[in-house]
């Protein structure tokens, strides 16, 4: 099972620098996969859940694009990820059930059923809908991935 920080969060949310890429690097030191937020204005691409916050290279996420989960936050940014000839993992959503990644992976919004190749989304924050366990350490076993704030509790 892959495990995927949120925001570069492995043990709680930490809105400070979530999206930070020299936290985005320590989370990916410690062996996870990240979810990360870009946006893009004028070919300049952007971390940041609310607002572009970091600024970071093409090359940036080019040379992480193997531990990358790129949420697109903004059209220009899934236009370019769309027509790029690298092979990045991305994604459009906002309050979708599910969204299919680049990669053909089922981005699971929290509390819905799942499968395995399910990414299942903060499990931490829903219980599951009937026949689907309520334990996040037995449930992660049935899905492809999880993507948490407390990812490290999944290892």
């Amino acid at each position: 099972m892959k495990l995927i920080a949120h925001r570069g969060n492995i043990s709680g949310p930490n809105p400070l620098e979530e999206n930070n890429p020299e936290y985005i690097e320590a989370a990916i030191a410690d062996g996870y996969d990240v979810e990360i937020d870009v946006r893009c204005d004028d070919h300049q691409f952007h971390l940041g859940h609310d607002e572009p916050q970091y600024y970071v290279p093409m090359t940036w996420l080019v040379k992480r694009k193997d531990k990358l989960w790129i949420h697109c936050k903004d059209f220009e940014s899934l236009d370019i990820f769309c027509n790029t000839p690298m092979d990045f993992n991305f994604f459009w959503h906002e309050n979708d059930k599910y969204t299919l990644t680049s990669k053909g992976y089922i981005w699971t919004y929290p509390g819905q059923l799942f499968g395995n190749n399910s990414v299942i989304v903060m499990p931490e924050l829903f219980d599951l809908p009937n026949n689907q366990d309520n334990d996040t350490i037995i449930y992660s076993k049935k899905s492809f991935a999880v993507c948490s704030d407390y990812v490290e509790k999944f290892k």
